[in-house]
């Protein structure tokens, strides 16, 4: 700690080091297996049957819980009746049909009997042999006879259209009874995939219903030997991270001991939460021996950046404000070498040394990543001071007054990366 003789205020000071820095970002999620499967029912009734429980081993096809199928049954026995008499009606119809063709061929051939018979006659009545009272009832006759042929052809095309009907009638009851016979089969909740029970929702003798949405009933782990974090992360840090990145996490259940993993992916959907906008990343990890499980609580870290033997300040040199004291100028273009020389993506900070008079002096600084402790400070040889900015260098951490009072210090400010 230094005391300025001018105004006696005391300067808490540290130094400038050279070592390594990572960034990280820090958020918590939940251990949840990569894939898992909701067992729910399409059908309504009392489960009668239970047959797993939790932590069951299932493979795929196999019995879960059975629901009371006598209702079903008499569903599919119903349809099965109405299946029949469709069928039996199509019978009839058929029979009809023929019937009315049958009398489509006696119709026929009283047609071409009175014709005949009209033929004679009218060659009779010629030869005067009969009167033409006899010839005129005979061609009447044959008219008579076209008509009732007509109606007979009609009456077989309402048979056809019958038969049409009862076909169409069986097409339905068979669809009826297939629909029946489908849910009786659902009355059969069995397991869709090879996995564990981490989650049973329902008792035996408890009445399920089926409406929009299907009852829970079980919740199938496909491999709990291969799991995820689903980490919610802060609008601000999410740009930082990338599939691929390393990151580590730990749980209550073991305390002291760290899990290593990878980010598999960053959701592109938000979340917003009382205004607080957070997106989920995704962090993989070999689960061995199955020791994490479902619904454990991780707290995350993911480093970002690292940089290795660069010169490094304190995060409280960049909080401090001395009233009165300016940053000193620079150069438009030694401000604009000094960002060409350097890739790395920077932000502008204050910091105070002092001077060979012992009054502290502002410099405008570039920084580089953070740790939350301390900031990576950039320099170049073409910066302007850059023979100040080195190892082993004093800058000024905070003020307080000769009574022991805090100064005012400003808060620090936010870097992006």
């Amino acid at each position: 700690m230094q005391r300025s003789g001018a105004d006696a205020v005391q300067y808490r000071t540290a130094k400038i080091e050279r070592g390594n820095l990572q960034a990280t970002v820090a958020a918590s999620g939940a251990v949840n297996p990569v894939s898992q499967v909701v067992v729910g029912t399409q059908v309504s009734g009392q489960i009668r049957d239970l047959l797993v429980d939790f932590n069951s081993e299932v493979k795929a096809g196999q019995l879960l819980a059975q629901i009371d199928p006598e209702t079903f049954e008499y569903r599919v026995r119903s349809a099965q009746a109405d299946v029949d008499a469709a069928l039996a009606a199509v019978l009839t119809a058929q029979a009809n049909a023929l019937a009315a063709q049958a009398q489509v061929s006696r119709a026929q051939v009283d047609l071409d009997e009175a014709r005949r018979d009209a033929d004679r006659k009218q060659s009779l009545v010629e030869k005067k042999f009969i009167a033409v009272s006899e010839g005129d009832k005979a061609r009447a006759l044959v008219n008579t006879s076209v008509e009732a042929l007509k109606a007979v052809q009609a009456q077989v095309g309402v048979a056809q259209a019958q038969v049409k009907a009862a076909q169409a009638n069986v097409a339905q009851r068979n669809a009826t009874l297939a629909q029946a016979r489908i849910d009786l089969a659902r009355t059969r909740i069995t397991s869709p995939v090879n996995g564990i029970v981490i989650k049973r929702a329902i008792e035996k003798g408890q009445t399920v219903a089926s409406s929009l949405q299907a009852p829970e009933l079980f919740v199938i782990a496909q491999n709990l030997s291969d799991m995820q974090v689903d980490a919610s992360i802060d609008e601000s840090d999410v740009g930082r991270l990338r599939a691929g990145q390393k990151a580590s996490f730990t749980v209550d259940a073991y305390p002291g001991q760290t899990f290593e993993g990878q980010i598999r992916q960053v959701r592109k959907a938000a979340t917003n939460v009382a205004n607080v906008v957070t997106y989920v990343a995704v962090v993989g990890f070999a689960n061995e021996g199955g020791r994490l499980l479902p619904g454990m609580t991780a707290n995350v870290r993911v480093v970002t950046d690292l940089r290795e033997n660069v010169l490094k300040i304190p995060n409280a040199a960049l909080r401090v404000r001395i009233a009165g004291v300016d940053p000193a100028p620079q150069a438009p273009e030694q401000q604009a070498k000094g960002r060409d020389e350097s890739s790395r993506i920077s932000t502008r900070g204050r910091i105070y040394l002092n001077d060979p008079q012992g009054q502290p002096k502002a410099y405008s600084v570039r920084l580089g990543i953070t740790d939350g402790t301390s900031t990576e400070l950039l320099v170049s040889p073409a910066s302007p001071n850059a023979e100040l900015f080195k190892e082993g260098a004093t800058v000024i951490t905070g003020t307080q007054s000769t009574a022991g009072a805090p100064r005012t210090a400003a808060p620090t400010p936010r870097l992006s990366f």
